[in-house]
């Protein structure tokens, strides 16, 4: 698998996010106090935009009328029709037997151990055949 460094530490503060987008594939990562989680912006009930949705934490009640807010800011809400997915883990909590946003592997690393390498430059062979410029994906 190919990693890629999407921020400093810094740029993402503690309950923010940030959209990339690595090989065409939107990925929000999320600062959950000091923890980096990162899902696809892509809500597998209908498509939306998920990691453009409001933080908010999770709702528990014991009986009905009776609730309380739990796990502060872990919870995403869809923009579209309001599904809640947990940050940490991509599960749904609207249809959690078969609903869950795809999660992605964070680490935090230090630069000094990123600048040892080794990379592996992304290359993209091109030739020229009879005028026509072919580029090989």
């Amino acid at each position: 698998m190919a990693r890629h460094v999407v921020a400093a530490v810094g740029e993402i503060p503690p309950g923010g996010r940030k959209l990339v987008t690595i090989r065409g594939r939107e990925i929000g990562v999320f600062n959950l106090d000091g923890e980096f989680y990162a899902l696809v912006n892509r809500c597998p009930h209908q498509g939306a935009a998920l990691c453009t949705g409001v933080v908010v934490s999770r709702l528990e009640a014991s009986l009905p009328g009776e609730y309380r807010l739990s796990q502060p800011g872990t919870m995403l809400r869809c923009p579209w029709h309001c599904w809640e997915f947990d940050i940490r883990t991509g599960q749904s909590w609207c249809d959690p037997n078969d609903i869950k946003a795809r999660t992605y592997a964070v680490t935090v690393e230090p630069g000094e151990a990123l600048a040892k390498g080794p990379f592996a430059a992304e290359t993209v062979g091109v030739a020229v055949e009879h005028d026509y410029v072919v580029l090989t994906l």
